[in-house]
């Protein structure tokens, strides 16, 4: 599944922490999430979030990387094999932080960034030919005019305060910003990663900690596939149970043909019926084999 991720035009990934049991006190490591969007949600555990981590997590990638601003990234961009792609709904945070301090000119700037997202929302449905020809006309008159109001606020901006902060993480991502202009794919945001990691935090206030680093990376093994189901309307219940039956005696060469991305026609096909009727241990979970009645 990693693999194929890595064909796709564009990856979105994000992190965030998680406790692991030690003898004296929990510490902290990190799950990622790595979105192909369509295709694949894949997590990965590291236990430290560091240039290393990022290294193994997109070993071998080149082509466009939807994340937020965190240094552990930086290094990917130099050679140009991997692009950056920023994060607008990560620029509008800083801008709502700046609301209380400075109002007028952070409704200013969210005001800009508003009109972004409205552009966005037309062009869900649209191809790619036509996303781009509106971003041309509509989007890229809105972000030169941002970036050249950021240009102005910055030199009159309070060291310090909120808004010094929003105007200088703008102007500091203006390339990242203004790279979903190039191609009519690319995102205005890596909320698709943000949303996805979410199942992560959740499960972790309910859980608290793993056990231990092997723990952590079953745990991510089994939510990628859980994850990967979720984006396919796929039952994972039941897609486990077919899974497990299937995969000892699956030609290794065809393993991605299981992946929740291809199992909708991988599981019609008549060599897939014979192999899940002919399998005991899934008769034996449905209830239909004479040993389970």
């Amino acid at each position: 599944m990693m693999l194929d991720a890595f064909t796709s035009p564009y990856l979105c990934v994000d992190a965030t922490g998680v406790l692991v049991q030690a003898a004296e006190q929990c510490k902290r490591a990190h799950f990622w999430v790595l979105v192909a969007p369509g295709r694949h949600a894949l997590y990965r555990y590291s236990e430290r979030h560091d240039s290393r981590a990022v290294d193994r997590l997109l070993a071998g990638y080149k082509g466009y990387l939807v994340a937020d601003a965190a240094a552990v990234y930086n290094h990917l961009y130099q050679s140009g094999e991997v692009i950056e792609v920023g994060c607008w709904a990560h620029c509008r945070r800083y801008f709502f932080r700046a609301l209380e301090s400075e109002p007028e000119q952070a409704r200013l700037g969210l005001g800009m960034i508003a009109k972004l997202f409205k552009i966005e929302a037309k062009l869900a449905e649209v191809s790619r030919a036509k996303r781009e020809s509106v971003r041309r006309k509509e989007s890229a008159p809105v972000v030169n005019a941002f970036f050249r109001w950021c240009d102005a606020q910055a030199a009159s901006a309070l060291d310090g305060s909120p808004l010094a902060a929003a105007l200088t993480y703008a102007r500091n991502q203006r390339g990242g910003l203004k790279r979903f202009l190039e191609d009519g794919r690319l995102p205005l945001d890596n909320n698709i990663s943000e949303r996805a990691l979410r199942r992560e935090a959740v499960g972790r206030k309910n859980w608290l900690f793993v056990g231990s680093n092997d723990g952590a990376r079953a745990n991510t093994i089994f939510v990628s596939l859980l994850a990967s189901c979720q984006m396919h309307n796929i039952e994972p219940q039941g897609y486990l149970r077919d899974l497990l039956c299937l995969l000892p005696s699956w030609p290794r060469s065809r393993v991605l043909e299981l992946a929740p991305a291809s199992w909708q026609q991988t599981r019609e096909q008549p060599e897939t019926q014979r192999r899940l009727a002919a399998n005991i241990f899934r008769a034996v979970a449905l209830g239909e084999h004479p040993k389970a009645l």
